[in-house]
């Protein structure tokens, strides 16, 4: 169960956007989900294609830094980095582990060459992915190929897949233990309503992890 900082978080969420009741509590849902991985030294990894590959950039740097509150390092940590010379260790955050499968351009150049362009990310599940990890994939129609193959590899190892969708979810939907539909129908218009979703995912797990 969520802290109240956290389900603050949610409820400020939908106080701005009454119209994404419904997968504001899918949010809250899969912020835990991410918050007990983190908790066990799990990962959380992103991807997507074209705007969803920018959010999923995105995601991970709401979340491997600070977004909206204080993440002080540990103390011992601080101590030992002040220690050692490094006078910058006060502006250290604490951050989430999370990766963007879209970031490594090389990397995906090899995948999509040397395997199968539908692989790319989930070549990356296979090589990162563990048991208990997260893999949040975005969507708009939940029928992206490379998308499908990453949540199936993720399933097929153990990982808590989240989904980002439109309305009807595709394929992709029935795959995720926790799927955020969004309540529209084209692309653009799924996008938008993405960003204030995963914004309060953000929120919900910062609030929650770094009270």
């Amino acid at each position: 169960m969520l802290m109240p900082s956290a389900l603050s978080e949610i409820a400020a969420a939908n106080a701005r956007r009454a119209d994404l009741a419904e997968p504001m509590q899918m949010i809250a849902r899969a912020a835990e989900a991410i918050c007990r991985s983190h908790r066990s030294g799990g990962r959380l990894l992103v991807c997507g294609n074209g705007g969803s590959a920018a959010d999923a950039d995105h995601i991970v740097g709401e979340l491997a830094k600070g977004f909206q509150r204080p993440r002080p390092l540990p103390e011992p940590l601080r101590a030992a980095l002040l220690a050692a010379g490094m006078p910058e260790a006060c502006r250290l955050q604490a951050g989430v582990a999370a990766f963007s499968l879209v970031a490594q351009g090389g990397l995906i150049s090899a995948i999509a060459n040397d395997q199968h362009p539908d692989l790319i990310f989930a070549q990356q599940v296979c090589a990162y992915g563990r048991p208990g990890d997260c893999l949040l994939a975005l969507s708009t129609s939940g029928r992206s190929l490379n998308v499908l193959r990453a949540a199936q590899t993720a399933r097929a190892l153990g990982l808590i897949v989240i989904a980002f969708t439109g309305r009807d979810g595709g394929p992709l939907a029935p795959l995720a233990d926790h799927a955020v539909r969004a309540p529209a129908d084209g692309t653009a218009a799924v996008q938008e309503l993405h960003l204030p979703l995963y914004h309060a995912l953000c929120a919900t797990i910062e609030a929650e992890l770094f009270p």
